[in-house]
């Protein structure tokens, strides 16, 4: 587990930093500078244990991104979840995970992944061998060109999307953890089993609070058929046991109710209880709302009783 500049993070001291419940927000891609700077003080004030940013081809950048959310909060945490490999080489996001950590210190988490082949080919890109190329990247991440700016007191540490076996064992590895998105508590137990007990495990876990059963499966089901279409997701979830008939449709009621807690606040804490049971360290819900809200509102109904 090299550093990025020479002083390798721990994690259980993060561990320790993030406490047990924080925030996952692609909605925050498409909001207003204003709007996102506003949602981000608030998740901060409610006790939400971290803030993390994802990064799709056609919206905010995210190491910009988090630059103006974490100038807009005093104290809490932020990760990309996921930086694209694919979008930028390894010296620049090394130069930019080490700026934001020298300017926010102990606030930045470096979450990379090999992303999904419509959104690199919709950069211009060839997507082929995933792992070979994120093995490449942490090469020309912990030995490339010298970075020669202020350096922070401690590198921020790096997580992994990783889902399947051999991307799990390159966190554990050659990183401070992983971050699973679009799992179940299953894989949560699974991936917790490959990294052993010391890595950093922080998988995201889709909510809709909602009790009524097809107002929330609908709105469940928006969400899960955008991730149905990409073949890591997919494939990932045959080896849990899903078959091609749960994967049709936007995703059989087994699948949606796996992947989306939905329900009243204790249902949805309910299965932050199993995540962390099954071994993760810090979950991150992503607060599931209609055309891109927000989700806000849920967040503020979820806090008591996650975060008290």
């Amino acid at each position: 587990m090299a550093p990025l500049s020479g002083n390798a993070p721990r994690p259980d001291t993060w561990k320790e930093r993030l406490g047990s419940v924080g925030v996952w927000s692609g909605a925050l891609n498409w909001a207003s500078a204003a709007a996102a700077r506003e949602a981000a003080a608030e998740i901060e004030e409610l006790g939400y244990g971290s803030l993390w940013v994802s990064e799709v081809p056609v919206a905010k950048e995210p190491f910009a991104n988090l630059a103006v959310l974490l100038a807009a909060t005093a104290r809490i945490p932020m990760g990309t979840g996921i930086a694209n490999v694919w979008a930028r080489d390894a010296t620049a996001t090394r130069a930019a995970a080490l700026t934001l950590s020298e300017s926010f210190p102990g606030r930045f988490v470096l979450g990379l992944g090999v992303s999904h082949l419509p959104a690199v080919e919709a950069r211009g890109g060839e997507y082929e061998r995933p792992l070979a190329k994120m093995r490449g990247y942490l090469d020309q991440l912990e030995g490339g060109a010298p970075y020669e700016g202020t350096r922070p007191s401690d590198d921020p540490p790096v997580v992994l999307a990783a889902l399947r076996q051999k991307m799990l064992e390159l966190a554990r590895d050659r990183t401070q953890g992983a971050h699973p998105y679009f799992v179940p508590p299953e894989h949560t137990a699974r991936a917790r089993e490959v990294l052993g007990a010391g890595p950093l495990l922080i998988p995201e876990q889709a909510v809709v609070v909602d009790t009524d059963p097809d107002r929330a499966r609908a709105l469940a089901r928006e969400h899960t058929a955008n991730y149905l279409r990409l073949p890591n997701y997919t494939n990932n979830l045959r080896t849990l046991g899903f078959t091609d008939e749960d994967l049709e449709n936007g995703g059989s009621d087994r699948l949606v109710d796996a992947i989306v807690a939905w329900g009243d606040v204790d249902a949805v804490r309910a299965r932050v209880r199993q995540h962390l049971d099954a071994g993760a360290d810090h979950v991150l819900l992503q607060s599931i709302a209609p055309e891109r809200g927000l989700g806000i509102d849920q967040l503020r109904e979820l806090a008591p009783a996650l975060l008290g």
